[in-house]
């Protein structure tokens, strides 16, 4: 599996997403967005600051009307010891 870049070869964060066909705009996700990344937009839900969002998928976990997915997987891997 290979690592998405830009043109820059800086990494491509994914961001959460927001089905706007359900979102109610009940605000919930931006009050509870420890960075701000989240705000009313239109009156729905959006990710208004992407490179703000550090994934801590509070924003999918408490949505009421589940609009919010977080489309990426947290894998947390044990570095092998390096022998000297």
């Amino acid at each position: 599996m290979s690592i998405p870049r830009n043109a820059g070869g800086n990494l491509i964060m994914p961001s959460p997403e927001v089905n706007l066909d359900i979102c109610t705009g009940c605000g919930d996700c931006v009050n509870f967005c420890p960075t701000g990344a989240v705000a009313i937009v239109n009156g729905k839900a959006s990710v208004v600051k992407p490179d703000a969002c550090t994934y801590c998928t509070e924003c999918e976990a408490l949505c009421p009307s589940g609009a919010i997915r977080c489309p990426f997987e947290i894998i947390l891997v044990q570095q092998k010891d390096k022998k000297k």
